[in-house]
């Protein structure tokens, strides 16, 4: 025990000599900025995801919903009650409207006090006013009414609305509700009213068809226990519903903005890494010769690993818990800034990044800074008069090796995703091994070359093929580095421009369903001449599912797979037809259809639709239409872009296999805001058809595609950022030996123009070379990164790797020139006495 106690103290007086003497400072800072970088990006992705999460959840009008079509009670409300949640309720029906002399269907929502929890119902108080969010619910003896519905009706604000018994004055008109985007199907004229207000209606009476709606909020730990409670509650008629419910276009945006910052915190690791085994390097070599006199002293290899070892944890610990602080204090500033470009309340991060944070400092610093701390327990005592007798270390490839686990590890522990992880981890093992050789191959060839070199040009390059070792690990550590930064720039693109695709200012904002085989070329026609691009139409046909494989099946048959699985089992489909594939389908499994009438039936499935239900290809599967049996094999399935806002279907068939079944058409088409009588003058002209106007769901889905967009590229900036930052502590850490030699070439009469030459022509050749590889390896990585974790599509683009290489040379010239700059501006001697002590 005292023995360890010795060594412990022996460990602290060597860092704080160290720390007095300036040695330690590079491995400090480099160790300083990595946490400072994993820890803060955390911070940022935590308080970035907390605030998205919050905010989808506005589309539900709480962070989660049971909807039932009897009244809510029992365990559920019980649940609902619990003191660490706010809880709102609602009911719903379907009942007659009468404005004046018009009446029709229309759908009647009663709101209780505090709905929605999350988000708000932007409301019109006159025609043409401005909008703004409502305080709260109608005020008793009042309405709101859906803009589309009051369209329908011809209703205006401060008329009378009929409903039931009861008569109230129209308030406001609802241009945004809060859970618009989870069922845009809904075509009925909406009617919002306040909660008290319904007994007066007289519409709830024995049989009405009533859907009650319990809505709870909280923070993410109580939700998650109501969630846990709620599920093994519900019975017949209820169901809980929370964003992973919300419209597939919602989702991908939330998801692929979670992949991205994940992707983030990875970059994070990798630069820590880089800069921490680059500025390990440098402190282990400044320690040869001290360790030779300990060796001397008679000091065995236990007690120098101890004392080396035990410095590097003090080192660890010192220089985290400064990360972690210095992290906190940008977050809260970057949070502040954030909040104003979102437009919205941003929470308080957690204490997990923190503790990643410090995790990744000691982890980093263990994986890549003890192992040539380690190899000083083999310094020879002869090197006290021997200075080019390094330490022999047999067990250097178990070293690398160690290291390579390390980062590995952080980056699994990093991904979150088993596929991100594996992709980064290959592609890193990829780029080094492509960067060693390719140094190697530049050594060789300059020392080929050498001879028929002048002047400084000459010197420069010469350094490169002199230090080899040093040489091809510094192109490995910079083109790694610069690897990680540039394919978060490649992907944070794609993203960007994949969001700005799917949500253009031309992207469909109606549907027109119901269009019947007469009347297909006539409403196409009609479309055209109101001067709107001529649009395709889509057969519908409506059947249930009734056999899988020859074997009659139910909802109870797909119990087991979960609740989705058996709910999608006891609807009914809409399948379609179609001839080939459209652009926004791709097939993943099995072959599609040729353009033709095929001698039996065919039909492609949706994958996740086919996962669900778990079909495969080859299995045949039959639906009733309306009394009729339609049976046809699966031989393919698609995967379907979501985002584009135009019909699409879970199940095609092949052309000419369901004719004689009923079928009605459906459309989607693209509106301009100008033309507001477009609706009412196509159900004047076709009043058989029903116009679904989701340009509310557009506006939120491209309000949180904007957010999303905004976090992701704060994320991004500040990512690379920090990634520069490390890039300089490692590039700064390898400079000794320029500084040493740069020191005796002043003594010897070199001038600052000589010297800023060679440096530059040495740091062009390592920068040309880590930049043009790294932005090869970034592009080839994003590809993989795009297509197999964020659902993108991809092509090389051979213009964003130029950029990118000639970025990875100016960085490598300007920090390098940075780090050597004291060669020119300190007087030799004082150069010399630093590195020679």
């Amino acid at each position: 025990m005292s023995g360890a106690v010795t060594t412990l103290a022996m460990a602290w007086r060597q860092l704080r000599r160290d720390l007095k003497a300036g040695d330690v400072r590079i491995l400090l800072t480099a160790l300083i900025v990595a946490v400072l970088a994993v820890t803060a990006v955390g911070f940022v992705t935590d308080r970035a995801e907390r605030a998205l999460a919050i905010e989808a959840n506005r589309l539900l009008g709480g962070d989660a919903v049971i909807r039932a079509d009897q009244p809510i009670a029992g365990k559920l409300r019980e649940a609902a009650n619990a003191p660490a949640l706010r809880r709102a309720e609602a009911t719903e029906l379907q009942t007659m409207i009468r404005v004046g002399e018009r009446l029709q269907l229309g759908d009647l929502r009663a709101l209780g006090p505090g709905f929605p929890l999350r988000g708000s119902f932007r409301i019109a108080e006159r025609a043409g006013g401005a909008e703004r969010d409502a305080d709260g619910v109608p005020a008793r003896g009042t309405v709101w009414m859906s803009r589309a519905g009051a369209d329908t009706l011809g209703a205006r604000i401060g008329q009378e609305i009929a409903i039931g018994d009861a008569r109230l004055r129209l308030a406001a008109l609802v241009t945004q509700e809060p859970d618009a985007s989870l069922d845009y199907f809904n075509i009925a004229p909406k009617v919002f009213l306040n909660l008290a207000d319904l007994p007066s209606t007289g519409l709830i009476q024995p049989g009405s068809r009533i859907r009650y709606r319990l809505v709870v909020a909280g923070a993410p730990g109580a939700v998650e226990r109501f969630v846990a409670a709620a599920k093994p509650a519900l019975g017949r008629g209820q169901r809980l519903e929370t964003i992973a419910d919300a419209r597939p276009e919602v989702r991908s945006a939330l998801d692929r903005a979670g992949r991205f910052l994940g992707l983030a915190a990875l970059v994070s690791v990798v630069l820590a890494a880089v800069a921490v085994a680059m500025a390990a390097r440098r402190h282990s070599e400044r320690h040869l010769s001290g360790t030779a006199v300990m060796r001397c002293l008679g000091a065995s290899q236990r007690r120098l690993v101890g004392i080396h070892v035990g410095e590097m944890l003090l080192l660890g610990l010192i220089a985290s818990a400064i990360g972690v602080g210095l992290a906190f204090a940008l977050q809260w500033a970057i949070g502040g800034w954030l909040e104003q470009a979102l437009k919205m309340s941003i929470p308080a991060a957690g204490w997990l990044p923190a503790l990643q944070g410090l995790g990744v400092g000691l982890v980093v610093l263990l994986a890549f800074g003890a192992p040539p701390v380690l190899a000083l327990r083999r310094v020879p005592a002869l090197r006290v008069l021997r200075r080019d007798l390094d330490p022999a270390e047999p067990s250097a490839w178990l070293v690398a090796i160690a290291g390579l686990l390390g980062l590995g590890g952080l980056l699994w522990w990093k991904a979150g995703s088993a596929t991100l992880g594996a992709a980064m981890l290959g592609g890193i093992a990829a780029t080094l091994a492509v960067l060693a050789l390719l140094a190697w191959a530049l050594i060789v060839v300059v020392r080929r070359l050498r001879s028929r070199l002048r002047g400084s040009l000459r010197y420069g390059l010469a350094n490169v093929s002199r230090r080899a070792g040093t040489s091809i690990a510094q192109i490995s550590a910079l083109g790694l580095g610069l690897m990680a930064l540039l394919l978060l720039t490649f992907v944070r693109t794609d993203l960007l421009d994949r969001w700005q695709l799917a949500l253009s200012a031309d992207a469909p904002n109606r549907f027109i369903i119901n269009v019947q085989q007469d009347q297909v070329g006539d409403v196409r026609r009609f479309v055209a001449d109101q001067g709107l691009a001529a649009p395709t139409l889509f057969p519908m046909i409506r059947g249930r599912l009734t056999e899988v494989n020859g074997k009659p099946v139910t909802g109870a048959d797909y119990a087991e797979r979960g609740d989705r699985a058996k709910q999608l089992a006891e609807r009914e489909f809409n399948l379609s037809v179609a001839d080939r594939l459209r652009a926004d389908n791709k097939v993943v499994d099995g072959k599609f259809w040729a353009p033709r009438r095929l001698a039996a039936p065919e039909i492609s499935v949706e994958e996740g639709f086919a996962e669900t239900l778990g079909w495969k290809v080859g299995d045949t599967v039959a639906f009733d239409i309306a009394g009729q049996l339609f049976e046809a094999r699966i031989t393919s399935l698609r995967k379907v872009d979501w985002e584009s806002f135009r019909p699409n279907f879970f199940v095609i068939a092949s052309p000419g296999s369901m004719d004689g079944y009923a079928a009605s058409y459906i459309t989607a088409i693209s509106v301009p805001p100008a033309r507001t009588r477009f609706t009412s003058e196509l159900v004047e002209r076709f009043p058989n058809l029903s116009v679904i106007d989701i340009e509310q769901v557009l506006k939120q889905v491209r309000n949180t595609a904007d957010q999303v967009s905004t976090v992701v590229e704060v994320v991004f900036y500040f990512s690379l950022a920090a990634g520069l930052l490390v890039l300089m502590a490692a590039v700064s850490a390898s400079q000794d030996e320029r500084l040493l030699e740069g020191g005796v070439m002043r003594v010897l009469g070199g001038s600052r123009r000589q010297l800023r030459l060679a440096q530059a022509s040495e740091f062009a050749a390592i920068g040309l070379l880590s930049g043009l590889t790294a932005a090869i390896a970034a592009s080839v990585l994003a590809g993989v990164v795009a297509v197999k974790v964020f659902d993108l599509p991809w092509q090389f683009d051979w213009r964003m790797a130029a950029v990118g290489g000639g970025a990875g040379v100016l960085a490598a010239l300007i920090a390098g020139l940075f780090a050597t700059r004291r060669v020119l501006d300190a007087p030799p001697s004082v150069t010399l006495r630093e590195l020679q002590g």
